[in-house]
C-alpha cells in the first residue's frame, strides 16, 4: 500500500512496483519446492483410487443409520473404543469402522503419543450417505468404513504426523488428504494392503522382489525409505546403481535386489532402536551416546539437515 502522489510520475512508480511485488509473492506460492502446496494436498486421481479400492474390496456405500447397524450386528464394521492413546470426538455418532481402520488407528496412535504427548483425536469415522456432511464430496469412502478424519494438531505434532501419513501413502496403503472446511486429514485406509504392510513389519520380511526389478523414484523418496520398504541397503542401492551419494531424483529408474549380505543380516527392523528427543539434545549428542554417526542418523530418518525437536521419534542404528 502507499500514499497517493500529487505527481503522476510517482504514482506509476508506485503501481509498477506493486505490481513487481504480487508477481513476486504468485511465483513464490506456485515453486515446486512450496512443501504446503504439495503435501497432502488430495486429488481427483487421489479420489478415484479410493474408489477403486472400494470397488475392489466390494465394499457397500452405506445409506442409513440402521444399514450402519445392521452391518455392525454381521461384524463387517467393528466398534472404536478410545483409549489413552486417542479418543473419539464428541462429534462422532457412528463409531465404528473396517478392522483394518480400528488398526491403523490404534497403531498410528500409540506412535503419535509417543512422539507428541498428547491423544490423537477421530473426528469421523463411518458416515450413512444420508448423513453426510453437505460439503462432503458424492464420492466419499465414508459411507463404506474405510475412512476417518483427524482432528489438526500443533505445529509440532503436525511435524510428525505429516511426514508419517505421506510415507504411508507412497507405501500404498492409504490416501491422505489435507482438507480445508473445515481444517482435519482425511484418511482412507486401503484395507487388505494396510494388513499385509503391518503383517510384513510383524513377520520382518520385506516385499519380494526378483533380480534386476527396477523401481521408479517418486516424490519424497530417498534412499533409506526406499532400501526400507524392499528390506535392502543404502550401500546396496548405491553399489547397484552407481551412485556417490544419496541424491535421487523423481523418475529416475534404481535397480532393486537382496544382497547376500542383507540376507544373512537380522532383519532391518530389528538394526533400529527408538529415541525420544529430549531437551538438549542433538544429532550429534545422540550419536555419541548410541555409537553411531550424524549421517547415519540422518540417512535413516530421512533429514536433510541436523534439526530436530523435543518429542520427535527417530530411529536410531543399533549393534545386534
Amino acid at each position: 500500500m502507499h500514499v497517493t502522489s500529487q505527481d503522476p510520475l510517482v504514482n506509476r512508480i508506485h503501481r509498477w512496483f506493486d505490481g513487481i511485488v504480487l508477481i513476486t509473492v504468485l511465483l513464490v506460492a506456485s515453486l515446486p519446492g512450496n512443501t504446503f502446496a504439495q503435501s497432502l494436498r488430495g486429488s481427483a486421481a487421489s479420489m478415484d483410487r479410493q474408489n477403486q479400492v472400494a470397488r475392489q474390496h466390494d465394499f457397500t456405500f452405506i445409506e442409513t443409520p440402521d444399514r450402519v447397524r445392521f452391518f455392525v450386528s454381521q461384524g463387517w464394521l467393528v466398534r472404536i473404543t478410545s483409549n489413552s492413546d486417542f479418543r473419539l470426538d464428541n462429534e462422532v455418532s457412528f463409531p465404528y469402522a473396517r478392522a483394518e481402520v480400528d488398526l491403523f488407528i490404534r497403531r498410528l496412535s500409540s506412535q503419535y503419543r509417543r512422539a507428541c504427548g498428547e491423544q490423537l483425536v477421530v473426528t469421523s469415522l463411518t458416515r450413512p450417505k444420508t448423513r453426510q456432511p453437505r460439503n462432503a464430496s458424492s464420492r466419499s469412502v465414508h459411507p463404506t468404513g474405510m475412512a476417518l478424519d483427524l482432528r489438526y494438531p500443533n505445529q509440532s505434532c503436525r511435524n510428525w504426523l505429516e511426514p508419517v501419513l505421506s510415507d504411508l501413502e507412497r507405501a500404498g496403503v492409504l490416501e491422505a488428504t489435507r482438507e480445508r472446511r473445515p481444517v482435519h486429514y482425511h484418511v482412507a485406509v486401503f484395507p487388505e494392503q494396510y494388513a499385509a504392510y503391518v503383517q510384513n513389519l510383524r513377520s520382518g520380511e520385506a516385499p519380494r522382489v526378483a533380480d534386476g526389478q527396477v523401481y521408479t523414484v517418486r516424490s519424497g523418496d530417498s534412499l533409506w525409505t526406499i532400501a526400507r520398504r524392499y528390506g535392502t541397503t543404502v550401500n546396496n542401492l548405491r553399489s547397484l546403481n552407481r551412485l556417490n551419494g544419496s541424491r535421487i531424483n523423481v523418475g529416475q529408474d534404481l535397480h532393486i535386489t537382496e544382497s547376500s549380505d542383507s540376507r544373512e543380516a537380522p532383519g532391518l527392523a530389528e538394526q533400529l532402536a527408538a529415541y525420544t528427543v529430549r531437551s538438549g539434545d542433538s544429532l550429534w549428542t545422540i550419536a555419541r551416546r548410541h555409537g553411531t554417526t550424524v549421517r547415519d542418523l540422518r540417512n535413516v530418518n530421512d533429514l536433510n539437515g541436523s534439526r530436530i525437536f523435543i518429542g520427535q521419534v527417530l530411529d536410531v542404528p543399533v549393534d545386534n
